[in-house]
């Protein structure tokens, strides 16, 4: 019997949009693990660069993001806020967020202290956390913002001492009244607070994007032979 194959316009249809959604999540896991790697790259980069030393001038973020920041002020407790939904070894737990006054001036830096592990049983109910008094030097790397998650409920007011999920730089000056650089400093400095601050690596992830890559594009090769197939199996029959 002479081996024929059969169009149908269903199938067909199915088989191309199938693979092009394939083929689009594969090129978008493909640019995330490109920018990862070019992440990476800039932390090597400014990695290896001498700190910089934060006074009252502007920090210019596109210059500075990632490179090694050294300030020296005092910290505002009662304006230390904490970021939920942050888990670190399994357990949950808090990032702390307080600003900082640069010496001898009116300009602050929001500093992400640490992560600190929540109370399993009671959410409001806050860790007691040592807040260095006086004038401190802290050394950090200098970031955009504290990392984003995703908002569950309606966010919660900014104020002193709020546990929220995400937050940015203009909504805690706006909140706050303080005048804010443009980055956040994650402190490397130990302070004798017990924080945790083993900081997520921002381009860790490369290895599991080209993974996902792949298993899109698989996902797009295969609509399109089990098309072919199943369009010479009828017409076989």
């Amino acid at each position: 019997m002479p081996i024929k194959f059969r169009f149908r316009w269903i199938p067909f249809a199915a088989a191309v949009l199938a693979a092009a959604l394939g083929i689009a999540l594969g090129q978008w896991q493909t640019r995330r693990a490109l920018e990862k790697e070019a992440i990476e790259a800039r932390l090597l980069e400014r990695g290896a660069a001498p700190p910089v030393s934060i006074g009252t001038a502007p920090l210019n973020p596109e210059e500075l993001e990632y490179r090694r920041l050294v300030v020296k002020g005092e910290f505002l407790r009662d304006w230390t806020v904490y970021l939920d939904n942050r888990p670190y070894e399994g357990a949950a737990g808090f990032y702390v967020l307080t600003p900082l006054r640069v010496a001898g001036s009116g300009m602050h830096v929001l500093v992400a202290r640490g992560w600190v592990k929540r109370n399993p049983s009671d959410r409001a109910k806050l860790p007691p956390i040592a807040t260095p008094a006086g004038m401190v030097e802290l050394q950090g790397i200098a970031v955009r913002n504290p990392g984003h998650v995703l908002q569950l409920g309606t966010p919660e007011r900014l104020h002193p001492h709020a546990i929220i999920q995400n937050v940015s730089i203009p909504e805690y000056a706006q909140a706050s009244g303080l005048a804010l650089q443009p980055l956040i400093i994650e402190q490397v400095t130990d302070t004798g607070d017990g924080l945790v601050r083993d900081w997520p690596r921002p381009s860790l992830g490369v290895e599991k994007h080209r993974g996902y890559a792949f298993q899109w594009y698989a996902l797009a090769a295969m609509a399109l032979i089990f098309f072919v197939v199943t369009g010479f199996r009828r017409g076989r029959e």
